[in-house]
């Protein structure tokens, strides 16, 4: 722990540390079909328990429309693999419990979390969208983005 003070306006707006945060956090981006999904991962100090072999993160995703149709988000597949290569498939309806119709030139945000028992992995998948106007279905790549704990020795990713 750091014995630099917080600066205060950090204190008084949540909002402006949380965009901080953010701003310093690595970027993965990936393109398809002229929809662009960006990912920051985010180290959780207060969620994780590395004497219990347990580590977790939050990663915040921003997928942009830049295509010319409205898109609809169906469902999602996630690899998850974990410092020693272990290797889990997660799938599942939507992301946070919705299947977000995005406008063209318009964008979906949300935030979710993962945990490993490894300080360290990454993680990678694929929406899987639909164009309503002529029931199209095509799956847009999430680029693999690394899970690191701040207190390993070395990054791995």
């Amino acid at each position: 722990m750091s014995d630099k003070p917080i600066p205060h306006h950090l204190i008084t707006d949540p909002e402006a540390a949380l965009a901080e945060a953010m701003e310093q956090a690595p970027c993965f981006t990936a393109t398809t079909a002229n929809i662009v999904v960006t990912v920051r991962s985010f180290w959780l100090e207060d969620q994780s328990h590395p004497e219990d072999h347990h580590f977790a993160w939050a990663y915040h995703i921003r997928i942009e429309n830049r295509s010319d149709e409205t898109v609809q988000l169906l469902s999602r597949a996630w690899e998850i693999v974990d410092g020693r290569g272990q290797v889990e498939h997660v799938r599942g309806e939507g992301v946070v419990g919705e299947q977000p119709v995005i406008a063209a030139g318009g964008e979906f945000e949300y935030t979710s979390g993962a945990a490993l028992e490894t300080p360290g992995g990454f993680m990678r998948g694929q929406y899987h969208m639909v164009r309503p106007a002529d029931r199209q279905q095509f799956d847009i790549a999430i680029p693999p983005f690394s899970l690191d704990c701040p207190h390993q020795s070395g990054i791995m990713h």
